[in-house]
């Protein structure tokens, strides 16, 4: 099986790039391992200052893979280990992002995104909740826009996405605008780097030390629920599942 997560360095940045398309970058069990991998070589390598997460395709992720998952557990240590690393991530945005994607994007230090891009909560439509992605997002997003997000699946475009605190910033060239941000973290001590991550980071970090346990559990409870079989079931079969109005 060809790799779904393409690493490469250039002048003090890793990038590291989801490469699977064919299911739109879904958090598959080997998504989540290789990018476990190449997060820990990228923080184990002193010449790297930050690291990019970025995509091919027109979906930066789906959120989990419904007919391969990874276990709950790896990716709640995925989120951890993003959220510990010594170094900046940064997220590059030029597609969609859905459900379990989110929190993936929301666990980055700074998150950028272009004008395509389109973002769903859709958990609930599916009989499930964004219980794991909660904990690195509710620190970061305005509250009624989380509640109402969360709740409805309504999709969102990227000035709605910074206006409530997923996103960093937003632009029609998402690589003109990342440029000063590069050039910020290339100047930057990595003792800097490091200490002041761990300050702005403290929130998610906490919340994912708390409660990453019991909703690791509760993930589980419901996928494996009546509801929620229901509720995949309908998206394969493309209708509506059984208890929509």
């Amino acid at each position: 099986m060809p790799p779904v997560v393409h690493a490469a360095k250039a002048t003090g940045i890793a990038g590291l790039t989801l490469d699977s398309p064919a299911n739109r970058n879904a958090l598959s069990a080997a998504l989540v391992g290789e990018l476990r991998a190449a997060l820990a070589d990228a923080g184990a390598d002193p010449a790297v200052r930050a690291v990019v997460l970025t995509h091919t395709g027109s979906t930066f992720c789906a959120g989990a893979d419904l007919t391969s998952p990874c276990d709950p557990a790896d990716f709640v240590a995925l989120l951890r280990e993003i959220a510990e690393l010594t170094k900046p991530v940064i997220a590059r945005v030029t597609g969609h992002v859905r459900a379990g994607g989110l929190g993936l994007l929301g666990v980055c230090d700074i998150a950028a995104a272009g004008p395509q891009s389109s973002y769903a909560f859709t958990e609930t439509h599916l009989g499930l909740a964004p219980a794991v992605i909660s904990m690195p997002l509710l620190p970061r997003l305005d509250p009624r826009a989380a509640a109402r997000y969360f709740l409805t699946a309504e999709r969102f475009d990227a000035a709605e996405a910074a206006r409530i605190g997923l996103l960093t910033l937003h632009a029609e060239d998402v690589d003109e605008a990342l440029a000063p941000v590069f050039a910020g973290l290339r100047a930057a001590s990595p003792q800097g780097l490091a200490a002041t991550k761990a300050l702005t980071s403290a929130a998610v970090r906490e919340a994912l030390a708390r409660d990453g346990s019991r909703l690791t559990e509760l993930s589980a409870g419901l996928f494996a629920s009546a509801e929620a079989r229901e509720g995949i079931t309908a998206r394969f079969e493309r209708r509506e599942p059984s208890w929509a109005l």
